[in-house]
């Protein structure tokens, strides 16, 4: 049934066969029946052993166990150890990541409420909330959390926190009338409530129009079972790089061996070859180096109020195009704040309020009296707007405490969503003077009178049309707007709606959730690191833009939109206007989703923020989604790859310059392990085409992958960033790693360090194969661990900032390399020759640092 906020009381009843008593026992039994119980599904989940099983679907790791095997049964079984030993442990890693992802739902499931009041026959009674069905009476009181979707039947001044849903921290005013407009906006729909939704204030009679996954945070809950979390573009890369990768190790390896038994080699010989030459040309410990880069992305991140939960998504802000941010709390100070009020015909700014203490007190001190909140050491309790009228007074020199203990209140008509009024009762110079805050539209039109610098004045057409444009200007600004007036009484006592007539009226006070100081800098920075920052909100258009325009999200030209209007466009159409939108208001959570759908059909990496329920499944169907630290529900933290302790979208910008960085600094090691790996192959295929002894065997080049090449590829990752990485546009998503000049600049030092390493490989030929390995071998080593410094950038290291743990990274590489080299308890291990003389260690020392050497001449010759 849609649309129940059109329908009249009676016909909702009557389409649900139901009445004011409520359900039978019975009949609800047989709607539990019907409807299943009122709580949250999820689809079937993996279990471990799949999750794990799946770790090992990849082609370079289906490799590795091949050439296990190979080395097991040809007798090398310590390489099928270390081996398999390295497959396990990232399987392990892989399979904890991926349950830790899995929490969202889980949290939607804790926001259900456990009990519920219902009328069932005529009588009160409490029953199980996941036993509620369509067509009961549901009550609520303060202090209840809603446990399903309904329409408002009876109201007493509800007052209701929605959130969660709409990302709004206002209360809204429920009502009981219904709303004839055929399409609504949740936040509008004020005679529905929804489920896990706060009842801040009052009480109200409610039919349930929905349950369980037919409720709106059901819908929610379906569209984050549907939205996919999206691969980052250095997933992707490194999907694609591992897919070729293989392609070419296999056909490469299938060569070597055909080559080798053609020209009559022992079929073992051959395989060991094969395996040698799988072993050299897969990097091992890419995965790992990935990871742990990613990881020191992360605690740099956290540094600065970024906490990264998946960490994939460290590098994919670094190619971020678009950020889509909600307004509340994250570009606003989530904290009504008033800014202007007009008072004697004149309007104030509140530093000129300052200025003007006696203009302005009266009205100040009428906001202080005719108010519920409360300031508790600086802690508001209440609602935002009558919190925000206290913090007003303090600032021009009031004490809101001082003030209602020499005026208490004697009586008073509490705010109603109908009257949309307050008024009190106090005694003030021998007066009983009865003070009204409200809407201005309502209250003006109570108004027989105005005071004007302390004269009473009748309320003539000019004045009253004063007053009107005075705050349709304010509207007309994004503020928003209270109105005050007063009335004297004859003698204190109960206060009567009679009474709310014939009022004098004394002023406005105009008020609005400024702008964040950070916001505007940090927009201004996203359009200079080529990023389109847009403002997606619950707010009210007027209310976004103003906000919009101060900060520079809205500029000439870009428009505004409203969840009706992106409603009537299609998924084409949006995709054809969604460069030209900058603002979206009033929007559910299934206008989110397609808004970040549209701009990633367009081939931008989209960040999302968000703190309520209802930006869930945006922030999971986002490249990159990002979840408020304080503000937020635990649903969207889950939901988020990326946590903001300070709430603040600052943080946003600066964590998009870290993950620029981040891949910078993976890419260069990426480059180091790939280059070195290069050299290895390039070796191994030479040795195998001259029919000479295999250069390396397969421990010696796990040696050399999993220990001497980590450390320093580690510490590339530890690399500062240099120049200005916002002064840059963002990386394409579709730039995969494996580019032309990545490819040139490898295989050009592939091919250095294989050229020094046959030269070692020769000279040790001559004394006798033993040798020609271990020399092979030691100079490759080394060679690698000076290459670390090459690849820490693309500048000569003399131009290049200090980083110890380059240094640290080469001194430990070489100490590992000394102890295989003269501990003679490892020779066996390693397959080192004991015969090494102090000439062979010159000149292993000096053909390993020949690539390095010229490596840094030709960048010091080019002015890097």
């Amino acid at each position: 049934m849609e649309k129940q906020w059109k329908l009249s009381q009676q016909a909702l009843l009557e389409a649900l066969n139901t009445s004011m008593d409520g359900l039978t026992q019975e009949e609800a039994k047989k709607r539990l029946e019907q409807f299943g119980y009122n709580k949250l599904q999820e689809g079937k989940r993996k279990g471990v052993l799949q999750v794990f099983a799946e770790q090992f679907a990849d082609l370079l790791v289906v490799i590795l166990i091949i050439a296990a095997v190979i080395s097991a049964l040809t007798g090398g079984i310590e390489g099928t150890i270390v081996i398999l030993a390295v497959l396990i442990l990232n399987a392990i890693l892989g399979t904890v990541q991926h349950f830790k992802a899995q929490k969202s739902l889980d949290s939607l499931k804790a926001m259900a409420a456990p009990n519920a009041r219902v009328m069932r026959g005529g009588q009160k009674t409490e029953v199980p909330a996941a036993e509620l069905v369509p067509g009961d009476i549901l009550l609520l009181e303060a202090g209840d959390v809603t446990a399903a979707d309904g329409r408002v039947l009876q109201n007493y001044s509800l007052q209701v926190s929605e959130s969660a849903l709409t990302g709004e921290s206002e209360n809204v005013n429920k009502i009981d009338t219904p709303i004839d407009k055929d399409e609504l906006p949740l936040g509008d729909r004020l005679n529905m409530v929804y489920s896990s939704s706060l009842v801040s204030y009052g009480r109200a009679v409610v039919l349930v129009t929905g349950t369980g996954m037919q409720t709106e945070i059901g819908k929610i809950a379906d569209l984050m079972e549907s939205a996919q979390e999206k691969a980052t573009p250095l997933q992707r890369s490194l999907d694609d790089f591992s897919k070729k990768l293989s392609i070419i190790i296999m056909v490469i390896c299938a060569i070597v061996f055909g080559l080798g038994v053609w020209r009559g080699m022992h079929f073992t010989d051959a395989l060991m070859f094969a395996v040698a030459l799988a072993v050299a040309a897969i990097p091992e410990a890419l995965s790992s180096i990935v990871t742990i880069g990613l990881a020191i992305g992360t605690q740099k991140m956290a540094k600065q109020n970024a906490i990264i939960k998946n960490l994939r998504a460290v590098e994919g802000l670094g190619c971020v195009s678009v950020i889509c941010s909600d307004k509340t709390g994250t570009l606003t100070q989530n904290r009504m704040t008033v800014q202007k009020m007009y008072v004697d015909g004149k309007v104030y700014t509140t530093e000129e309020a300052a200025q003007n203490g006696a203009t302005v007190q009266y009205l100040a001190t009428q906001s202080v009296l005719c108010n519920d909140g409360v300031l508790n050491d600086e802690v508001a309790v209440g609602d935002p707007t009558e919190t925000a009228l206290l913090t007003f007074c303090r600032s021009i020199g009031g004490n809101e405490a001082d003030t209602r203990k020499e005026f208490p209140r004697l009586q008073e008509i509490p705010f109603d969503s109908d009257r949309k009024l307050m008024s009190t009762l106090h005694e003030r110079n021998g007066q009983f003077e009865m003070l009204v805050k409200g809407a201005p539209d309502v209250l003006l039109s109570r108004c027989v009178a105005v005071e004007r610098n302390g004269t009473i004045l009748d309320l003539t057409t000019d004045i009253q049309l004063d007053i009107t444009q005075q705050n349709g200007a304010f509207s007309s600004q994004g503020l928003r707007v209270l109105a005050f007036a007063k009335k004297i009484l004859p003698e204190n006592r109960p206060l009567t709606l009679e009474d709310e007539q014939d009022l004098i009226f004394t002023g406005l006070i105009a008020m609005m959730d400024p702008p964040r100081v950070e916001s505007a800098p940090a927009v201004a920075d996203c359009r200079r690191a080529g990023i389109r920052p847009v403002m997606i909100t619950g707010d009210h258009k007027i209310t976004a833009s103003a906000i919009a325009k101060q900060i520079g999200i809205l500029q000439d030209g870009d428009r505004a939109v409203e969840g009706a209007e992106l409603e009537n466009m299609s998924d084409e159409q949006l995709r054809e206007e969604v460069e030209h939108i900058s603002v979206y208001a009033r929007v559910s959570p299934e206008h989110k989703i397609r808004i970040v759908r549209a701009w990633q059909d367009r081939g931008h990496v989209a960040a999302m923020t968000g703190d309520g329920v209802n930006d869930a499944p945006a922030l999971k169907q986002a490249d990159i989604g990002i979840a408020m630290g304080i503000t937020g529900t635990e649903v969207s933290k889950d939901a988020a790859s990326m946590i903001l302790t300070d709430d603040n979208f600052a943080t946003i910008v600066k964590a998009v310059a870290n993950g620029r960085n981040v891949y910078t600094n993976i890419k260069n090691s990426i480059q180091f392990l790939l280059s070195g790996n290069a050299a290895a192959i390039l070796v191994v295929i030479i040795t195998s085409l001259f029919g000479l002894p295999l250069p390396f065997t397969a421990v010696q080049l796990l040696f050399i992958n999993l220990l001497t090449d980590s450390l320093p590829a580690l510490a590339v990752n530890m690399e500062k960033p240099t120049g200005d990485l916002l002064n840059q546009k963002p990386r394409s998503p579709k730039e995969g790693i494996l580019t032309k000049d990545f490819l040139q600049t490898l295989g050009l030092q592939g091919a250095l360090i294989a050229a020094t390493t046959m030269c070692a490989f020769i000279i040790g030929m001559n004394i006798n194969d033993g040798m020609a390995c271990t020399m092979a071998f030691a100079t490759l080593c080394l060679a690698r661990l000076f290459h670390g410094f090459n690849c820490r950038g693309s500048r000569s290291i003399f131009r290049m900032p200090s980083n110890p743990y380059s240094f640290g990274a080469f001194f430990v590489g070489t100490l590992l390399l000394m102890l295989v080299l003269f501990i003679p308890a490892l020779h066996g291990l390693f397959d080192i020759d004991n015969a090494l003389t102090t000439i062979n260690i010159l000149q292993i020392i000096g053909l390993a640092f020949a690539p390095t050497l010229l490596i840094q001449l030709v960048r010091i010759i080019k002015g890097k």
